[in-house]
């Protein structure tokens, strides 16, 4: 039996499609019947199988694409649509961050906080999104149907606290979370209001999922730090964010544009 939450053969493109979430929100698309564009910087021809197992052409295809650049997506959106069909869908999920094990020579204090490594990451996670939705937004409005998926997070909500990276200086390193992910996050959330009005009359959703840390790894010091934070008491998973994003690209979400839907595991409520 149909259900609200049915993709049905909707074509959705997922940008940074083979990291650790991409992947995720890939097979989750999939198994709601999506047909999905993997797009990433990178040739995932070597990595198909152990993401996506045998999953035919039919419905999923690989893309090295730049999102950083127009003439790249443009390209990516020809070979997609001959390929799979129009887009319906785009999750914005390509980034950079600074995660807790990076160097410290990223993470010092934001006085010296490097101009190049302002601008790099600006670059993909604001400059990319934008290029993105102008690209595959504007096949979405002149077909008049659509939703964005903007990827945000925590800290374009709240500040990051930098008492969780404590242990690092306490160990003699100067490392602070850096200011570029927190300022292109908060962008994000700004161009999905703009977004959800402009392109509202056309029939084309945009809403932000908010999350929270993922694991991945991460060193006990830091964890030990960051659980006490979070009312469930963990990491986020990325299976945590499956659902919320098969249901802000389903019709169950049909009547929600221009949101933050915030899934962190209760850190911004305390």
């Amino acid at each position: 039996m149909a259900t609200p939450f049915d993709l049905d053969g909707r074509v959705v493109v997922v940008t940074g499609g083979l990291g650790q979430l991409g992947a995720s929100f890939t097979r989750a698309l999939l198994a709601a019947g999506a047909k999905v564009a993997v797009l990433d910087v990178v040739d995932g021809a070597d990595r198909r199988a152990a993401l996506f197992g045998e999953t035919g052409e039919d419905v999923l295809r690989l893309y090295k694409a730049d999102i950083t650049s127009r003439a790249s997506l443009e390209d990516a959106l020809a070979r997609i649509t001959a390929d799979l069909g129009a887009p319906y869908g785009l999750v914005n999920n390509a980034a950079l961050d600074s995660p807790p094990g990076a160097p410290a020579g990223e993470n010092g204090p934001f006085e010296d906080y490097p101009e190049d490594s302002f601008d790099r990451v600006m670059n993909v996670n604001v400059k990319g999104v934008v290029l993105a939705c102008q690209v595959f937004g504007k096949a979405m409005a002149e077909a008049g149907q659509g939703s964005i998926v903007n990827i945000g997070s925590i800290y374009g909500v709240v500040s990051p606290d930098q008492g969780l990276y404590q242990y690092r200086r306490d160990r003699g390193e100067v490392f602070f979370k850096p200011v570029a992910y927190s300022v292109s996050k908060s962008a994000l959330m700004n161009l999905t209001r703009y977004l959800a009005v402009y392109w509202g009359p056309k029939g084309v959703r945009t809403n932000t999922l908010v999350f929270a840390g993922v694991f991945n790894n991460q060193e006990r010091a830091f964890l030990d730090r960051y659980e006490p934070k979070v009312p469930l008491g963990r990491m986020a998973e990325p299976a945590d964010y499956d659902g919320p994003v098969v249901f802000l690209m389903s019709d169950a979400s049909r009547y929600m544009t221009g949101s933050d839907m915030v899934v962190d595991g209760g850190f911004t409520s305390m």
